[in-house]
């Protein structure tokens, strides 16, 4: 039997945190409408629990799990490529097989289950990711870089944008048009009119059939995710490939290094979404200040906010300990924890499971985010005490090399 490649624990348990805060960040957009996950005002003003749940999840939680989600996976991608040429194989075709699919699974998750997908785009920006693993570390941050700063300024300009289609829709004698336009990217801001928010509780309510109807006619897509998010996403996996090479996300910097950057990186990250999140508040959550806040104002905090998590998780990792020893094996185990989140979710809130789609408030959403972080955690590690792979990853990994990959043996052994 082929003896199992080591694992690099830092990497795994970095990953299980982003799965886990994934959930917290997801819960939302499975709780409610697509148009309530960016403010808690989209059906009336929130109560105080609800600001402080919307408040705290936009500072802490928003945006920096998946980025530290795409850290990881540009990491990993790194590891396969240069894994696929140690073993004599050709690292292009073992990675392209990869993310063709990842493509599919994705877009299976994105119309039959849920309409947030995050897998499709990250199999069509690692695919163009690939172009850039050979660079070196300083070349993959300046590219990176690159990348967050055309994002922003392609942000930007749909902010200003909102504003613009904002002022046409209230001119004297606007058209039935203009109108038109703006309510519908107002209903995408959280500014829904009163036919939109039934509309979509009821869509939320039905059927698993209606659901896949309403999905493949409406669902964003993922060559319009792509254009739209693509460049900050390959920044992301860009960033990661760098934290790989230079050592920085296998914990190989000295401990005063992660601290430096601990502290900058989430107390300025913090304060920065903070003034954000009240700058939101301060304007009651129009639409317009919504799209400003989430789409251009935020997204340049992000990256030093990730790092910073990076660095965090290292410092206070405890080798060895329960809590590390099981978010690292939910970490090992994320592409099926990160599909299991969606049919346990989808199940409890659509009308074909329970039918909580809109009944709790957002604080309420918490109280279903905890459970399903406990079972992450108690699961993940007795599997993998007897199996190789978790069961998606197994299927994952034998559909990209053409054979079943044996499931049964010893687990990883572990480097840090």
């Amino acid at each position: 039997m082929t003896p199992a490649p080591a694992r690099i624990a830092t990497l795994d348990l970095i990953r299980g945190v982003a799965v886990m805060g994934i959930l917290a960040a997801n819960i939302a957009a499975f709780g409610f409408p697509e148009f309530a996950y960016m403010t808690p005002a989209s059906m009336g003003w929130p109560s105080t629990p609800d600001l402080i749940a919307w408040t705290t999840t936009f500072i802490v939680i928003d945006g920096k799990m998946r980025g530290l989600f795409s850290f990881l996976f540009g990491a990993s991608m790194l590891l396969v490529i240069d894994r696929a040429e140690a073993n004599s194989e050709d690292p292009a075709t073992v990675h392209l097989r990869r993310m063709a699919w990842l493509f599919v699974f994705g877009l299976a998750h994105l119309y039959l289950l849920w309409w947030g997908d995050i897998l499709a785009h990250y199999a069509l920006v690692g695919a163009i990711a690939y172009m850039f693993a050979r660079l070196p570390v300083r070349w993959l941050v300046a590219v990176g870089l690159a990348c967050i700063a055309l994002q922003t300024v392609e942000l930007a300009t749909l902010s200003a944008y909102t504003f613009d289609l904002q002022a046409s829709a209230h001119r004297p004698g606007a058209t039935a048009r203009a109108i038109a336009n703006w309510q519908s990217l107002a209903d995408q801001f959280g500014q829904p009119s009163r036919t939109s928010i039934a509309r979509e509780l009821a869509i939320g309510s039905g059927g698993w059939r209606d659901l896949v109807a309403w999905r493949w006619t409406h669902a964003v897509g993922p060559i319009t995710s792509l254009t739209a998010t693509g460049p900050e996403t390959l920044g992301f996996m860009l960033f990661g490939m760098a934290g790989l090479r230079s050592g920085f996300l296998t914990g190989e910097w000295p401990r005063r290094h992660y601290a430096v950057i601990a502290v900058a990186g989430v107390g300025s990250g913090w304060l920065a979404y903070a003034g954000i999140a009240t700058f939101d508040i301060a304007h009651g959550f129009d639409a317009r200040y919504v799209a400003l806040s989430w789409l251009a104002l935020a997204t340049p905090f992000r990256p030093l906010t990730i790092m910073g998590y990076a660095a965090a998780i290292i410092l206070l990792a405890r080798p060895g300990g329960w809590l590390t020893t099981r978010v690292s094996a939910a970490g090992r185990m994320a592409f099926s924890n990160y599909l299991g989140t969606t049919m346990i979710c989808t199940t409890l809130f659509y009308g074909y499971g329970f039918g909580l789609y809109g009944a709790l408030s957002r604080a309420q959403l918490y109280l279903v985010v905890v459970p399903i972080w406990l079972l992450m955690l108690l699961w993940s590690k007795p599997w993998l005490d007897r199996l190789r792979y978790g069961p998606l990853e197994w299927v994952w990994r034998s559909l990209s090399r053409f054979e079943w990959q044996p499931m049964r043996g010893s687990a990883f052994t572990t480097s840090r």
